[in-house]
């Protein structure tokens, strides 16, 4: 069987660019590989506008599809491919693998907010909240492309989980100082296998090596 292509969707704050370290190990492998920059990152766009540019993307695709998301990526990834008959297997990595009718605000236990306009700004010290075992020059440069990130996006509620009926695989991240690793062990009960990482919450950018070659491994094995 041939090799699925994998499309990367990025988390809050963030863009597509976060995801060239760990593109080129991917290409070097031979790997086909496709990223989206989600709306809601830079403007007041919520859930269901990200879903729509995700599926959008799945629709360009010939061919199976591994679905990759990141941290928030896993919300309009969680609320999109359920309708995308060639979405083979989604990746959560430490992202938010939410069930019909939660939001990211609730799984933190904040409440949603009556008016969703306007944005959340990049948090401070993104560098140890992102990118704590990163190298330097990297982590900064990243930081220094960080965006706000649409209110809505967080408080808007998923209304479809494509993870009831696509297999799934959750990647928990167990330094992570964004989204706390007990959290995320939580969400990955909802997969159906977990695998774990030494790493903060960006491993594509800390260790884009071996983070490629656990998810050309979880690409490449039968869907549980």
């Amino acid at each position: 069987m041939s090799r699925p292509t994998l499309l990367l969707v990025h988390g809050a704050w963030h863009g597509s660019w976060c995801w060239e370290p760990l593109t080129a190990v991917l290409h070097a492998d031979g790997w086909e590989v496709r990223t989206v920059d989600l709306p809601s990152a830079g403007r007041e766009a919520g859930v269901q506008d990200d879903a729509r540019v995700v599926l959008q993307e799945v629709a360009r695709i010939d061919g199976p599809v591994v679905v990759v998301a990141h941290s928030y990526g896993g919300v309009p990834v969680t609320q999109a491919v359920a309708e995308a008959p060639n979405v083979v297997h989604i990746v959560y990595l430490a992202a938010y693998q939410l069930e019909v009718g939660e939001n990211l605000l609730g799984r933190h236990g904040a409440p949603t907010p009556s008016n969703p306009d306007g944005f959340q700004a990049v948090p401070d010290q993104p560098v140890p909240l992102f990118y704590a075992d990163a190298p330097t020059a990297d982590a900064e440069a990243a930081a220094a492309r960080l965006v706000p990130q649409s209110t809505r996006s967080f408080s808007e509620t998923v209304t479809a989980a494509a993870w009831h009926t696509i297999p799934s695989t959750y990647v928990v991240c167990e330094q992570d100082q964004a989204l706390p690793p007990q959290l995320q062990e939580e969400l990955a009960t909802r997969a159906g296998t977990v695998h774990r990482m030494a790493s903060s919450h960006s491993p594509f950018l800390s260790m884009p090596g071996r983070f490629a070659a656990l998810l050309t491994k979880i690409a490449s094995e039968p869907a549980r």
